[in-house]
């Protein structure tokens, strides 16, 4: 296996089956378009198995994924991939860059799924685009695009019910998606889905169980991450 990509917070080799590469969840943590860093040990073994449960839940409700099979603590087998350039995030509370953008307080619940779209681009900060942009830009397709919009929010409904009964609120996630490298009309869910990518808050305290923790430097980041494995653990037995 050779390196093949390396991100902020993974890695991809190639394997033996070209149809397919190993992804290796990092212990680095990142935030603010990659300004502020820091390692915390256990990272990669915690999104890695939170992330590989919650494909196992989407695969058995017939959400198309790119994961195969978990190779071990830190690595997972994946479909190879073409990724969109276009990351889509479903907010069901105001946070986040929402609130910073709108003035709408932290915690104002929606009506309805807000869906957004970004440019998958370190270079330009991941700016938020619309339909014409992606037109525009040649990143999907219309039928595509509707796809994504579609799939996203099946998820939305999918884990926003899981999250709950293990006592959590789906405040928001990103996902990305990718073309089948051997079948390319096919357009699967890639990536991670851990609280790295999903602002998830206690639902009886409130307390924030994600990325949020390092991002405001509110300790006991990877202890939260713990507790959210341990819950989704307990729910899945």
């Amino acid at each position: 296996m050779t390196p093949l990509y390396e991100g902020k917070a993974k890695r991809m080799w190639t394997t033996g089956n070209p149809d397919t590469l190993r992804m290796e969840f990092k212990d680095d943590a990142t935030a603010f378009d990659g300004k502020k860093k820091a390692v915390f040990e256990s990272k990669g073994r915690l999104n890695c198995a939170i992330s590989t449960l919650i494909y196992g839940l989407l695969d058995k409700e017939g959400v198309p994924t790119h994961f195969v099979r978990q190779i071990d603590e830190t690595n997972v087998e994946v479909k190879k991939v073409e990724i969109l350039m276009v990351e889509v995030i479903v907010r069901n509370l105001a946070a986040g860059n929402f609130t910073r953008r709108t003035g709408i307080p932290e915690g104002t619940p929606f009506t309805q799924p807000v869906v957004e779209f970004s440019y998958k681009s370190d270079e330009h900060g991941d700016p938020l685009i619309n339909e014409d942009y992606i037109r525009e830009m040649g990143l999907a397709t219309p039928a595509e695009l509707a796809h994504l919009r579609e799939s996203a929010l099946k998820v939305n409904g999918l884990l926003g019910a899981f999250f709950a009964r293990c006592g959590l609120k789906l405040v928001d996630f990103k996902l990305e998606f990718g073309r089948l490298a051997k079948d390319p009309s096919q357009i699967v869910l890639a990536d991670e889905i851990s609280p790295d990518g999903c602002r998830l808050w206690d639902l009886k305290t409130g307390e924030k169980m994600d990325k949020d923790r390092f991002r405001r430097d509110l300790g006991n980041v990877m202890e939260a991450y713990g507790e959210v494995l341990k819950r989704v653990k307990q729910q899945l037995a």
